[in-house]
């Protein structure tokens, strides 16, 4: 796995931003001070989570509502479907993901 540097720090509790990480797109949230990292992409039909709303640890889809479990990647409406997760750590004020 390749841990790349992918914000400082900048993402406010609450809230999510997408972010490139070794030529992916993954969807970078901040549950209460703690980071998470998903896919970018909603598996009912290609919506960017990292533009959803964030509520509690829960992304919703803004194209069509979907919902996901940003600390799991469980999908809220199928507990079958999962999006990729990826390991999160900070280090001083670097927000770093670790990709394989």
């Amino acid at each position: 796995m390749a841990a790349v540097k992918v914000a400082q720090g900048d993402v406010a509790p609450g809230s999510g931003t997408v972010v490139e990480a070794s030529g992916r797109q993954i969807a970078l949230f901040n549950v209460a001070g703690t980071f998470y990292a998903i896919d970018n992409t909603c598996l009912h039909s290609g919506g960017p989570l990292g533009e959803g709303s964030l509520e509690g640890p829960v992304v919703t889809c803004p194209w069509h509502g979907w919902e996901y479990n940003v600390t799991s990647g469980q999908c809220q409406m199928d507990a079958s479907i999962n999006v990729a997760t990826y390991p999160v750590r900070v280090e001083g004020n670097d927000v770093v993901i670790e990709v394989p």
